[in-house]
């Protein structure tokens, strides 16, 4: 639909407009292209906020960059912005406040293109498992600048690892996928998550102890709390600008879908309603962020990112909810913290999981989303950071688990 690509072209080139105008702004242009010249030489492993190790300047402008480079992508490729590619650009843009940096993204993108091409394909095809599987970028990072080789050394050899990454994860994330059967919207999470546990125990079987990292920004930034209300309220405001009858008559159609891969919002019901989706949804869940008295940092915008991406492509306010549910109640039954860092990641990224609600109903989402938060927990130490889609890897996960059951109970009662 070309008035879908038009409306989603517009709003995206409007959001990497406003990172970099916040980039340049807060605290400075100098300052912050310092910032991002030292973050592309800093430890990208989670949780590494780039909000506290570079500056708010600095984490903005990394941002804008990378999501650029991966607009980019889709230009060589000659493919226009739709809902699976909006939710990887806006994904890339937030994860470029807590992990992705130009330096360790390109790697990847490279290795996935050759994967493509070892076995006939177009790297076309393969685009999205690349902009998703910059997930992977710390491994680049972590054997660049945590290892300790001499740099002459480490940068090439991170350059060959990084590229060889890049050529496994299309394979991997073409069986993931069967896995889960696309009830769980992160599935390059799910196969960076398991890429990123042998990428971890190499080191490790070599005495090398991969510490986790806990790099949490505390600061109240107005520019950090405003980046996200901003881009949700342009985009309910150019939803409604589509028409508002139609856009509102569409954000209800959408609320009926699953969410179950692929679901492009803007394709199946509309621009304007996948605009308002989008919107409403990054909306809601910045006023649980500011109700529960979390920071508004990199990795926690980063979320809110994802879920505003994910708003074109699965994620609906409707199928989100009993999810959210089922982690609220998972946190209360097990005393956790709300503000802690996991578990405000845990709620936004955990919405993953919403087409198993919007597919098998209220209950089953509410399930998901308490064995979310309980699995969630232990997977960031199998992998030590170097798979920057921790809840991508536990979502994935729970969903095989629930659909596992799910058609065994089927296909056994139909017998």
């Amino acid at each position: 639909m070309a008035t879908s690509g038009n409306a989603l072209s517009r709003f995206v080139a409007a959001t990497i407009l406003l990172f970099f105008v916040f980039g340049v702004f807060a605290d400075g242009p100098i300052p912050a292209l310092e910032g991002f010249l030292r973050l592309q030489t800093s430890r990208a492993r989670l949780l590494s906020d780039f909000t506290a190790i570079g500056g708010t300047g600095a984490a903005f402008l990394n941002a804008g960059f990378v999501g650029l480079l991966g607009l980019l992508v889709l230009r060589l490729n000659k493919i226009s912005l739709s809902g699976p590619t909006a939710a990887a650009i806006f994904t890339m843009l937030g994860f470029a406040l807590f992990g992705k940096t130009l330096l360790n993204c390109i790697p990847i993108l490279l290795g996935v293109s050759l994967s493509a091409l070892l076995v006939g394909k177009q790297p076309r095809e393969y685009v999205l498992i690349a902009l998703f599987g910059t997930s992977l970028g710390p491994i680049i990072s972590f054997v660049a600048f945590e290892l300790g080789i001499p740099p002459f050394l480490a940068i090439p050899a991170s350059l060959i690892i990084g590229t060889l990454v890049g050529i496994v994860i299309p394979p991997l994330a073409i069986t993931m996928l069967h896995l889960h059967q696309g009830y769980c919207l992160y599935n390059v999470g799910l196969t960076a998550g398991f890429i990123g546990l042998f990428a971890a125990s190499l080191p490790n079987a070599g005495g090398i102890n991969i510490e986790i990292m806990t790099d949490w920004g505390q600061r109240a930034d107005p520019w950090l709390i405003l980046a996200v209300p901003l881009l949700g309220l342009l985009a309910v405001l150019m939803g409604l600008a589509a028409g508002p009858g139609r856009s509102w008559k569409e954000f209800l159609a959408i609320q009926k879908l699953s969410g179950r891969l692929p679901a492009d919002y803007g394709e199946l019901e509309g621009p304007g309603g996948a605009l308002l989706n989008a919107g409403l949804l990054s909306l809601a869940y910045c006023g649980f962020v500011a109700a529960i008295g979390a920071p508004f940092n990199g990795p926690v915008i980063g979320g809110l990112m994802t879920v505003l991406g994910f708003g074109f492509f699965g994620k609906s306010l409707r199928n989100t909810l009993p999810v959210f549910a089922g982690l609220m109640a998972a946190a209360l039954l097990f005393g956790k913290d709300l503000t802690e860092s996991w578990v405000v990641l845990a709620f936004l990224f955990g919405t993953a999981l919403a087409p198993l609600a919007g597919e098998f109903g209220v209950l089953v989402g509410m399930i998901a989303g308490f064995l979310h938060l309980v699995v969630v927990e232990r997977t960031g130490a199998w992998h030590g950071g170097m798979s920057l889609y921790n809840n991508g890897f536990a979502g994935g996960l729970t969903a095989t688990l629930i659909v596992s059951v799910i058609e065994w109970y089927r296909s056994n009662a139909k017998r």
